[in-house]
C-alpha cells in the first residue's frame, strides 16, 4: 500500500469519526477502540498488512487527540531537536546534523491546532495578543512557540528534546567533553560551594553540562531549581524544590520572572540556587544571592568566550539596573563568580569545554582571570574532525579557601 493511499484512510477515517462519534465525551482508550473498528470497515475488502493498519491507527490518533506528526519524531531517541517554518517546512537534528523531513503539516490551522494543544498541556497561553511562548511538553522537552503576524512564514515551532536518561558526568566523558581527572576536580569544586558559570554558545550543551555537574551536589542539601521551562534532572536530592517562569494571560497579568523567582528562592532557605540561563536582569538578583552567603550556586549564559560572558554579565545587569556605575558591577561580577567553564560546538559539530576558568578578582577597573584548563587540539586533528584535549596550565589556582574550608587538601 503506498504512502498516499494510506494518507487517503487515514483521511477518510477521521472524517468518519468527526461525522458519527461524541468526540468530546470520549476518553483516549475509547477513542483508540473505536479507530480500531473503523479503519477495517473503511478498507473493506482492501489488502493491509498489520504494520500498516498499526500505523494508520496511530496517524488518526495522533491527529485527533496527539501532536499529529510530531509524535512519531519525538518518539524517535536519535532526533534531537525539531524546527518547524510554518506548515510545509519541517527539519530535524539527527546526529549532530541537519535534514529537511519529507513531511507536512495538512494546514496552517492544523498546525496551529498542535500548538495549542502543546502550549495548554503547560497551561501557558499564545495568541495574536501574545504570539511569542516559551513552554515544555510532557516530558520536559523545552519548546519555543511564535505565532503569525510576528512569524512571516508561519506559525514556527522549535522543540529541543529532553533526554529520557539525565545527563551525567560519566557520559560527557564517555562523549569526550571531559575527562575523569577533570570530572574529579569539577566535583570537588562543586562539593567545596565554588560558585559555578557555564558559559557557550547555542547548542554547545551548556544545559546539559549544568545538568551533569548539578549531580555532585550531596544529597542531603536543600535545593532550588530555577528555570524558564523546567528542564532539569536532578537525582537523589529528596530537599529539590523546582521553580518555572509564567508569561503573562491574554489580559497581560500574571507574569512570574526568573528575577521574581531568585528573589523569592531566598527566603525559601536553599542551599543551593541553579537558574538553568540568565538572559537579562534577573543576573543582578543572581550575582547579589552568590554575594550574600549562597555559595555553591550554578547558572548559565550564552556567550562565545570566557571573557565575553564577562562583558555579557555586565550589560545584563545594567538592564536592571541602569544607574550602577560599571565599576562596582565588575566588582560584584568578580566577587561572586568562583569559576567559569566554557563550552563550543565546534566546526565537526562536536561539543567540547573549551576552558575552566578561575575568576581570581577585581583590579585596576577589570576583572582577573586565571585560566586553569584550556583545550588544546592535537597532531591529529583535521578540517572535517576535531581532535585534542583539555590541558592544565602552569598556572596555580588562587581561590583555595573554600577548598580548606571544606576539608579538601587536593590541589586543583
Amino acid at each position: 500500500m503506498t504512502q498516499e493511499r494510506i494518507k487517503e484512510i487515514v483521511g477518510q477515517v477521521k472524517d468518519y469519526i468527526f461525522a458519527n462519534l461524541p468526540l468530546s465525551q470520549l476518553t483516549d482508550e475509547q477513542l483508540d477502540e473505536e479507530i480500531e473498528n473503523i479503519t477495517p470497515m473503511i478498507l473493506r475488502s482492501e489488502y493491509c498488512t498489520i504494520n500498516e493498519k498499526l500505523s494508520i491507527n496511530k496517524q488518526v490518533f495522533s491527529s485527533i487527540r496527539g501532536l499529529d506528526m510530531l509524535d512519531s519524531i519525538l518518539d524517535d531517541d536519535t532526533i534531537t531537536e525539531v524546527m518547524i517554518n510554518g506548515p510545509d517546512n519541517v527539519f530535524i537534528e539527527q546526529n549532530g546534523r541537519l535534514f529537511k523531513l519529507d513531511k507536512k503539516f495538512e494546514s496552517e490551522r492544523r498546525l496551529e491546532d498542535v500548538i495549542q494543544r502543546i502550549v495548554a498541556r503547560a497551561g501557558r497561553e499564545v495568541n495574536q495578543a501574545n504570539p511569542i511562548c516559551d513552554t515544555r511538553l510532557d516530558d520536559g522537552s523545552r519548546v519555543n512557540v511564535v505565532l503569525p503576524p510576528i512569524a512571516l512564514c508561519g506559525p514556527t515551532l522549535t522543540i529541543r528534546k529532553f533526554s529520557k536518561n539525565p545527563m551525567t558526568v560519566e557520559k560527557l566523558i564517555q562523549y569526550g567533553s571531559i575527562t575523569k581527572e577533570i570530572a574529579d576536580k569539577l566535583q570537588l569544586l562543586v562539593k567545596a560551594k565554588y560558585n559555578i558559570f557555564i558559559s557557550g554558545g547555542t547548542g554547545s550543551g551548556k544545559t546539559t553540562f549544568l545538568n551533569a555537574l548539578s549531580n555532585f551536589i550531596p544529597k542531603d542539601e536543600r535545593v532550588i531549581t530555577i528555570e524558564d521551562s523546567a528542564e532539569l534532572q536532578i537525582a537523589g536530592v529528596e530537599n529539590l524544590v523546582s521553580l518555572e517562569t509564567r508569561n503573562a494571560n491574554a489580559a497581560g497579568a500574571g507574569r512570574i520572572t526568573i528575577r521574581d523567582l531568585i528573589k523569592s528562592s531566598l527566603r525559601m532557605r536553599p542551599e543551593r540556587i541553579v537558574v538553568g540561563e540568565v538572559r537579562g536582569e534577573e543576573a543582578l538578583d543572581m550575582l547579589q544571592a552568590m554575594n550574600t552567603g549562597h555559595d555553591g550556586s550554578l547558572s548559565t549564559g550564552h556567550a562565545n568566550s570566557t571573557e565575553d560572558m564577562l562583558s555579557r554579565l555586565e550589560t545584563m545587569v545594567l538592564q536592571g539596573s541602569a544607574d550602577l556605575p560599571l565599576e562596582a558591577i565588575r566588582q560584584q561580577i568578580a566577587s561572586a563568580l568562583d569559576i567559569i567553564i566554557h563550552l563550543s560546538r565546534l566546526r565537526d559539530h562536536s561539543r567540547k569545554t573549551m576552558q575552566i576558568t578561575e575568576v581570581v578578582g577585581f583590579e585596576n577597573g577589570r576583572i582577573i582571570l586565571n585560566p586553569l584548563y584550556v583545550f588544546e587540539e592535537d597532531e591529529n586533528t583535521t578540517l572535517e574532525k576535531v581532535s585534542g584535549r583539555l590541558k592544565r596550565t602552569d598556572n596555580p589556582m588562587q581561590k583555595t579557601f573554600k577548598l580548606r574550608l571544606a576539608g579538601i587538601n587536593q590541589p586543583i
